[in-house]
């Protein structure tokens, strides 16, 4: 945030859906309210951004992906007061669909789904990504045979500690964690935990002690609880909670499809959004951190909620709501976690929400 109580928000999108790209806005630390200050879709199909620091000079830095088959990464300037502008040219993953990125140490990986991949790319002093270090490919299956034929890596993401990256494959019903050389960008895999099959596991998030996380399953509306061990590298499951009331089902009678898990700044809730029943569910967590308990589940503001994102003060929730084209926002209820709508900007096939 700077000196005026206002902070900046980064909005990807599918531009082959309508979407305008990589949209920054100005963002009310007081409301949660939303101003567009400009757009740029140089950049295809932005689906997922992330903000890094440049390391030689510790600028900011925002990232996204090219959500095509010829995947890409590409690198924004984030200084100016209007839209984004390109750093350096995009470089290619070496795989197909990147759904997700994030920055880890000294390098950028990618999360390549319809390749079922991560991709390391190493980031040159000022942020810039170079070409890709290397490319480590999934193997398996699971039994939906339509969503499941084979490898489908949805999300890549350090560990609290720095020293692992992990990563979640919709299509092998697993979490697998690698050590990335910050020299080489070689990485190294360690382990792969598997969870329960046809879950189809999308993303997850960190408990903020460190020690245990939660994967949101995109096949099945649950969340796995794992117990994470940094020291060793190792995922241990302990319990699998439904995200949803008994009996819910998606507006017209089909599937929901859960597709993003947050957990508070405090430990004390986790949120999950929904596409389908299109709703943000809330459920409670104890001092264990591994018994969540389902408390509320209320609209999303939109249609089809693609990403749900606390913002850097744990007050207000936004959620991406792909196929109504918006970006909503809601504060959070202090004492219950329960999230009250309070706007919305329009956000053609709107996919992400960043803070930086």
């Amino acid at each position: 945030m700077d000196g005026n109580g206002t902070g900046r928000a980064y909005i990807g999108s599918f531009t082959s859906a309508g979407g305008h790209g990589v949209t920054a806005a100005a963002v009310d630390r007081d409301t949660g309210a939303l101003t567009v200050l400009g757009s740029t879709d140089v950049v295809a199909d932005p689906s997922f951004l992330a903000v890094g620091r440049a390391p030689a000079t510790g600028a900011r830095v925002l990232y996204a992906v090219s959500e095509t088959s010829d995947g890409a990464v590409a690198a924004f300037s984030t200084d100016g007061d209007g839209a984004p502008r390109p750093a350096g040219a995009p470089q290619p993953v070496g795989g197909s669909g990147p759904t997700h990125l994030a920055v880890a140490g000294n390098h950028l990986v990618t999360a390549n789904y319809t390749s079922g991949s991560v991709t390391a790319l190493p980031l040159a002093g000022d942020g810039t990504p170079g070409p890709a270090t290397d490319v480590f490919r999934h193997e398996g299956s699971g039994p939906d045979v339509e969503r499941q034929e084979g490898p489908h890596a949805h999300q890549v993401l350090p560990d609290p500690s720095g020293n692992w990256v992990l990563s979640v494959d919709l299509g092998t019903d697993s979490v697998r964690v690698c050590a990335l050389d910050p020299g080489t960008g070689k990485l190294r895999p360690h382990a792969e935990t598997a969870l329960r099959p046809g879950s189809g596991p999308r993303h997850l998030a960190f408990h903020p002690s460190g020690r245990h996380l939660y994967v949101v399953n995109e096949l099945e509306p649950t969340v796995t609880v794992c117990r994470w061990d940094a020291a060793a590298g190792l995922l241990d499951p302990v319990g699998e909670t439904p995200v949803l009331p008994d009996g819910a089902h998606a507006g017209d009678g089909g599937r929901s499809y859960p597709s993003e898990v947050v957990v508070a700044r405090d430990g004390r809730f986790l949120w999950t959004a929904n596409r389908g029943h299109d709703s943000i569910s809330v459920l409670t967590l104890d001092e264990s951190a591994e018994k969540p308990v389902l408390a509320a589940a209320v609209g999303c503001g939109g249609h089809w909620p693609r990403d749900l994102t606390l913002d850097p003060s744990g007050q207000w929730l936004y959620v991406a709501n792909e196929r109504s084209g918006d970006v909503s926002w809601f504060a959070v209820d202090a004492a219950t976690g329960v999230p009250a709508h309070a706007g919305s900007i329009e956000a053609p096939a709107a996919s992400c929400v960043v803070f930086g």
